[in-house]
């Protein structure tokens, strides 16, 4: 009984230790996991993810190490730049494990040998600069800790990715200062753009003033010149139009006169009739405003005279009378239809008052003709002398 027992006894102890000696020689290791395995006390080697075997109790894991970027944000720190003014900036560094056996076995605490390094990195590179650069310069001072933080951590088996700094905060009476001086950029900027922007204002307006003021001259201008050619136009039109108005008018009365003519001579005047008509025109000769006195001739029987045996003959009672010339026996013996036969057209075709103007016009030129025929009248009386002369001295 006794014997039965202790073998049941080894038995549990010996599946118990087979049990612990399968469980410590399997191990699991995660993605993004190193485990470090030492045998003996001693670095053995590094495993990665996936099923691991160990020596049952002469291998061991020291430390599983993840190797997946990490983020690490520090307090705030005070650092003095160059002009002697304290400001706290806060950091973030970003880092990977690239060798777990070296962040293992090189630094007892790799994240707090981060931070100190990155905390007396950053005082050095702000140190150097005054607190305006160091407000404007946060790319350079990035660029200084990831470069030296990269050197200083590499043989840690770390690898620095980036550095940011989340803030940096100066004293609060430089807030105050930097605030005011801030308002005041603001409102210089703000009259700086105000100035400006009247001033453009006001350049465009003169520009558009001016543009104005030229387009009104050209306007103007175009006006003018084309209210010239109008009236220059007008002008002509209207000469061109009294020159064939005068043009007609003469061709009227010079056709009114031939007219008349033919008519007075179809008509056989008689030489009393033209020493009536003569008689009658000389008180109207005398109606001028300019003629204060008109003197008759002495010798004004003997020009009728004249005038009368230039026209006709003597007759029986020894009057002198009209005697047609063959031209007017032509005149009236002319059969209708001929092509100067128009006169008598004329005077069956117009009214009576068209036949008394130009009647009337006919009789005034007559009558000048009259007055330059008759003696010591001027050039016409010399040949209305000679010619009757020339009648009585023959005789």
């Amino acid at each position: 009984m006794d014997v039965s027992i202790v073998v049941t006894v080894l038995a549990v102890l010996v599946v118990i230790l087979v049990v612990t000696t399968i469980a410590k020689s399997v191990t699991v290791v995660r993605q993004a996991e190193a485990a470090v395995i030492e045998r003996l006390g001693r670095y053995q080697r590094t495993a990665e993810p996936g099923l691991t075997l160990l020596v049952p109790f002469i291998d061991r894991i020291r430390e599983r190490v993840a190797l997946w970027e990490q983020v690490v944000s520090f307090p705030p720190q005070p650092v003095i730049t160059q002009d002697n003014l304290t400001v706290s900036i806060d950091t973030v560094v970003y880092y990977q494990v690239t060798e777990p056996r070296n962040a293992v076995y090189e630094i007892n605490d790799y994240i707090n040998g981060v931070q100190q390094l990155t905390t007396t990195t950053l005082r050095d590179v702000v140190g150097g600069m005054s607190l305006e650069q160091a407000l404007t310069s946060r790319e350079t001072i990035n660029t200084g800790l990831r470069r030296a933080l990269d050197d200083a951590t590499g043989p840690w088996g770390l690898r620095v990715v980036r550095v940011e700094l989340k803030a940096i905060d100066p004293p609060p009476s430089i807030q105050d200062s930097m605030e005011k001086q801030m308002r005041a950029d603001r409102e210089k900027r703000a009259m700086i753009l105000t100035a400006e922007g009247h001033r453009e204002a006001s350049v465009a307006e003169a520009q558009g003033n001016k543009q104005a003021a030229i387009l009104n001259a050209e306007g103007a201008k175009q006006a003018a010149i084309l209210s010239a050619e109008a009236d220059r136009q007008s002008r002509m039109l209207r000469a061109q139009g009294e020159r064939a108005a005068r043009f007609y008018q003469a061709q009227g009365q010079a056709k009114a006169i031939e007219k008349v003519f033919a008519a007075i001579k179809a008509g056989k005047p008689t030489p009393e009739l033209l020493a009536y008509q003569y008689l009658q025109t000389l008180p109207q000769m005398a109606q001028g405003d300019a003629n204060k006195m008109w003197v008759v001739p002495s010798d004004f029987g003997k020009a009728l005279e004249g005038f009368t045996r230039m026209l006709g003959a003597p007759g029986e009672d020894g009057v002198f009378r009209f005697q047609p010339s063959p031209v007017d026996d032509e005149v009236v013996a002319r059969r209708p239809g001929d092509p100067d036969d128009d006169v008598a057209d004329w005077f069956d075709t117009s009214t009576d008052p068209e036949i008394a103007k130009a009647v009337a016009h006919a009789e005034s030129i007559a009558t000048q003709g009259v007055a330059d025929a008759a003696p010591g009248a001027g050039p016409g009386s010399n040949g209305a002398g000679r010619h009757a002369g020339g009648e009585d001295g023959p005789s």
